[in-house]
């Protein structure tokens, strides 16, 4: 079956079949949420393996739910954040120039992807990080829906990277470059068309940016609009001819 599969969908790298599911258990991964007299069960949970070149396992990505799915791109945004991702938008302000970036240029029903936003700032201006109180902080808006999921802003590990002052009261300020990032789930099928019919290009927005200084000068706040278009595919759900999942054709 899996051969059947790997032609029509144009693989060429080697497929492991586990109709036993032996190698899953051996790995720890057999979803034992899925009741046995369900088509699903016996399923993994979806999860990757990050090896280094001595095939010694660095890092795992590991999903609760089999229906979502971390993306490879969404993997690479994480682990190469300045390599990675595919630029959707670039603008440039008086104060600033920001660039959006998409860990996928498409995506499906149930994938999970990373947003990035990097920003780097004109000199002698600031900003304020999320965490501060008593001044505006950078806000990056990103309302949620009946068919997709935005998750919290969070500033990557090195956001603030040889451009960062912290004031005595605990507040982050960023005077150079600084990055955002947040994972954005896409729903499942019934979901989108429930929202979207039978479109297959979907596209989001919102950003707001506040709180920039110059020198104790503070600007009006700014709101610079994005926007996220990405077309959205259908999940392969053809199944192998019925004489072949008996064994009584070529796999």
């Amino acid at each position: 079956m899996l051969a059947h599969f790997a032609t029509r969908a144009g693989i060429g790298f080697p497929l492991l079949g586990d109709a036993k599911s032996e190698v899953i258990r051996r790995f720890g991964i057999l979803n034992t949420n899925i009741p046995a007299d369900s088509p699903f069960h016996g399923v993994p949970f979806p999860v990757t393996y990050l090896l280094d070149a001595q095939g010694v396992v660095r890092k795992k990505y590991f999903e609760e739910d089999y229906r979502e799915r971390l993306t490879a791109g969404a993997i690479l945004t994480r682990e190469f954040p300045d390599a990675a991702g595919e630029l959707v938008q670039e603008t440039t302000t008086p104060h600033l120039t920001l660039r959006a970036k998409a860990s996928n240029a498409a995506v499906w029903p149930g994938s999970v992807i990373t947003l990035r936003l990097e920003v780097e700032l004109k000199p002698r201006m600031h900003v304020y990080a999320p965490e501060v109180s008593g001044y505006l902080p950078v806000r990056w808006t990103m309302p949620s829906g009946a068919a997709w999921l935005a998750g919290k802003p969070a500033l990557p590990g090195l956001a603030y990277a040889k451009s960062a002052r912290y004031r005595r009261d605990g507040g982050g300020v960023a005077d150079h470059r600084f990055a955002v990032e947040r994972e954005f789930t896409v729903g499942q099928a019934n979901e989108l068309r429930a929202v979207l019919g039978d479109a297959r290009n979907w596209w989001w927005a919102v950003s707001s940016f506040t709180g920039l200084r110059r020198q104790g000068v503070c600007y009006v706040p700014q709101r610079i609009p994005l926007t996220f278009r990405l077309p959205l595919g259908e999940l392969d759900r053809q199944r192998v001819p019925a004489e072949v999942r008996a064994g009584k054709g070529p796999a």
